[in-house]
């Protein structure tokens, strides 16, 4: 389906997008036809790769065949006898998530909603409940004599020796039933009644010796804990069996959810997908609470002594001094600072069982807290505060706990902050406070786990080049970073459980990912254990590109990957790409997750085009200042970095200024209808794929970090939202969306479309697609995509020549 607002020429370019073609040397002759097939025609990775439990097998998904969906493979530890599993084995194996005792003899897991205890040894897994409920999140107790779980919200604990069942929480939804309270007249009553009629003492009396027997003899039972219409989540036994911790989030009543019509359907009907609130919209709040089974009490734990926690952005510290000095002067005193709203995770106890550590962060993403728990009182010690004005985030960090665990002296806890501008590896003293680095320099730590001897941190990290990933060991207390991966690009490591060897998903530039061996040692060769590319894939000489890094007009330096011709024409075409997800890196040496994109890059510059590929400011792998560098400004320096690459192109390698293309999917194609909207004069041409047109329209979690809300900084969502630029437009613009986009929804072009046609635009289209949501899913959708990005960058950049 398409809506034009110019009519365009479908002439001169159908052979070099219809079907592939060979040259005589045998050689594949890229077309968009052939790469946006079936991916399949590549050839299929090996995937979500696991140990065995006893350390002999490597189980992964594969696909060498073609099937229709990919198949559980095994190979020996030294990376022989590969075969596909059989079905029984399948069914047999344990979860691949679950938690281990301390010898790493026993685990439990949960699978298909009931819960397992798994012998390592025998390698018999014995079925602990057959429900039609759901359990879930199994652990051992501290003394490893019971197995804790979650089901219908509470906690469970069975005992390994008895097999018994123990309830140990009883939350009830609703209030607690009111006592009826005082009545004057009644309680004349019924003393009068007691007083003047003997038989009616007599069994008063009676009841209640019955009652107080009842009680004696009636089993021990948890305290009804009374949650009214909020949820429980993360119910956690403490190692002593005295303290329960649980966290209640209250979701908001008046939150409105928008919907997405989804109009081809099985039924004829339209049917409505109820996706999610816009940024700003009403949020969720959470409560911390501790349930003290030996004071049959619970009591929350508070943040409001907590260092920082009235701290307000500071965004917001103008508007409030504003604010709070009129107010002032009218009531005669300024406004106090509240509390912020925070969530707590955890705790995370210390394998002694005498410390407990919970990570805070603010829900206007602006502080996160480390910090010492006394659950017997509820009191909190800040441990380490990491404040970043504009968000909380990076390797290791995310948007929850982050990664956090024990070191082997049970008083020290490891965790990663961006402190230094990048994401490293700390520890601090639970007692004094004091914190040291395990990990520095301008390079980033990821996927930090600990040996199971305690001896060694495992982690990886581009401390060789921004665009390398390696995998190293490091002593527990910081020193030499020891790297044990040498091939170029990323290798994704899985130790195995004896820590002898490494199950390595290894990729290049140029080369899907391959599944590989090699001993736990430095300079251990590393040894290729599938082969999955196909005849057809590997008929072409697939470019491997070049890694480049220019400077910004600000000074900082940016990397690209770069794409040449052959023989490049002197003032030849050049597209520059954007990628998506703005907090991705794709500027890489390694097989890319834009693979489609990748291949029509190939393609592009087959056909003369000189292809860049930049990692703007926003991009994933340069630590907190790249990453935070669209603060309150999105399509600020993530745009400029775009026009410097152009301005580099043009110095270094001879493009035509006036014949430069751009486009890119999701914040890509938001990138480039801000580049096709306010730097009409660099870009000729582009194509902006399921682009998130205003900000305002997005959902909270993402676009609050960076714009914070639209009622407390409507400057930011104004200056970076396309809509508000449209009448910029002056080079030929192609809109392409899905109509079932539940992330980025349809209803964002809708509203840029009525904006264009307002503003008397013709030089632009929109192409729809009615079955896609917002990844593409249909060979059919990327083909018709893809050639008309080529139709647009053929008839507007070639023809400028």
């Amino acid at each position: 389906m398409l809506f034009k607002r110019k009519a365009l020429a479908l002439v001169g370019w159908l052979m070099l997008c219809g079907s592939a073609l060979h040259a005589q040397d045998g050689k594949l002759t890229l077309s968009v036809e052939k790469i946006m097939r079936d991916p399949k025609w590549i050839g299929t990775s090996p995937s979500n790769i696991f140990w065995s439990e006893d350390g002999k097998k490597i189980y992964f998904y594969w696909n060498p065949e073609g099937n229709k969906s990919d198949s559980l493979y095994s190979v020996s530890a030294d990376g022989k006898n590969i075969r596909k599993v059989s079905a029984q084995e399948r069914r047999n194996l344990p979860a691949q998530n679950g938690e281990y005792n301390k010898a790493e003899s026993k685990k439990v897991y949960e699978k298909n909603g009931d819960i397992f205890l798994y012998d390592i040894k025998s390698g018999k897994s014995q079925q602990i409940t057959n429900t039609v409920e759901r359990e879930s999140n199994p652990d051992f107790s501290f003394n490893e004599q019971k197995v804790t779980y979650v089901k219908d919200n509470n906690l469970f604990a069975w005992s390994l020796g008895t097999g018994q069942t123990v309830q140990l929480t009883d939350f009830k939804k609703g209030r607690k039933p009111a006592d009826e309270g005082k009545n004057a007249q009644r309680d004349w009553l019924k003393e009068q009644q007691l007083s003047l009629l003997q038989i009616v003492r007599e069994r008063e009396e009676k009841k209640d010796e019955q009652k107080k027997q009842r009680l004696a003899e009636a089993p021990a039972r948890p305290k009804e804990i009374f949650i009214e219409d909020k949820f429980v989540n993360d119910v956690t036994l403490s190692p002593n069996e005295q303290f329960i911790t649980y966290q209640l989030i209250t979701r908001p009543k008046n939150a409105k959810v928008a919907i997405v019509p989804d109009y081809v359907t099985a039924s004829g009907y339209t049917e409505d997908i109820n996706t999610r609130t816009k940024v700003g919209d009403a949020q969720s709040t959470y409560e911390f609470y501790v349930y003290d089974t030996k004071r049959d009490t619970t009591y929350a734990v508070l943040m409001n002594d907590v260092e920082g926690i009235n701290d307000q952005p500071a965004y917001l510290l103008s508007k409030n001094a504003e604010a709070s000095t009129a107010k002032g002067a009218a009531d005669g005193k300024a406004k106090k600072a509240e509390v912020r709203p925070t969530v707590i995770y955890g705790p995370f106890w210390s394998e002694n069982g005498k410390y407990a550590v919970v990570v805070a962060r603010s829900q206007d993403n602006k502080d996160r807290w480390v910090m010492k728990l006394d659950p017997a009182s509820g009191k909190l010690t800040v441990l380490d505060r990491q404040r970043d004005e504009a968000w909380i985030n990076g390797p290791g960090i995310g948007y929850g706990p982050g990664d956090i665990g024990w070191m082997p002296d049970n008083e020290h806890v490891w965790f990663q902050s961006e402190e230094s501008g990048y994401s490293h590896l700390y520890s601090v003293n639970v007692n004094s406070g004091k914190k040291k680095a395990l990990t520095s320099g301008k390079f980033e730590v990821s996927d930090v786990r600990m040996s199971d001897d305690k001896k060694n941190f495992y982690f990886t990290a581009n401390k060789v080049h921004p665009g390398v990933q390696h995998f190293y060991r490091m002593p527990v207390q910081g020193g030499e970073m020891v790297q044990l991966t040498s091939m170029t690009g990323a290798s994704e490591v899985k130790v195995s459980p004896d820590e002898k060897n490494l199950a390595i998903r290894y990729s290049f530039s140029n080369k899907p990912w391959e599944l590989f061996v090699m001993d736990n040692k430095k300079g251990a060769k590393p040894k290729q254990v599938t082969h999955s590319l196909t005849d057809e894939f590997k008929s072409y000489d697939w470019r491997e590109p070049e890694v480049i890094s220019f400077k910004a007009k600000d000074g900082a330096d940016v990397y690209a990957r770069l794409y040449r011709p052959e023989k490049p024409e002197n003032n030849g075409p050049a597209v520059v790409f954007v990628h998506g997800a703005g907090y991705l890196q794709n500027a890489h040496k390694w097989w890319s997750s834009y693979f489609r994109e990748y291949m029509f890059h190939n393609f592009l510059a087959d056909q003369g085009y000189t292809v860049l590929d930049v990692d703007y400011r926003g991009s994933a792998g340069y630590g907190r200042d790249v990453r935070t560098g669209i603060y309150q400004f999105m399509g600020g320096k993530d745009l400029s970095d775009q026009v410097d690459g152009v301005k580099y192109l043009v110095e270094k390698y001879n493009v035509d200024p006036k014949r430069v293309g751009i486009y890119g999917g999701s914040y890509g194609g938001f990138i480039t209808l801000m580049a096709m909207f306010t730097e009409p004069d660099v870009f000729a041409a582009g194509a902006a794929l399921r682009s998130v047109t205003d900000w305002a329209h997005y959902n909270h979690g993402y676009t609050s970090n960076i714009l914070n809300t639209p009622y407390t900084d409507s400057t930011a969502y104004a200056k970076s939202s396309p809509i508000y630029y449209a009448e910029g437009l002056k080079g030929a613009l192609l809109i392409a969306h899905g109509m079932v986009d539940t992330n980025v929804h349809f209803q964002d072009v809708v509203r840029l479309t009525q904006r264009l046609i307002e503003l008397g635009k013709d030089n632009w289209e929109l192409a729809v697609y009615p079955v896609e949501d917002h990844g593409f899913v249909e060979p059919s959708s990327w083909t018709d995509e893809y050639k008309r990005i080529f139709k647009l960058f053929e008839e507007n950049l070639k023809a400028q020549k």
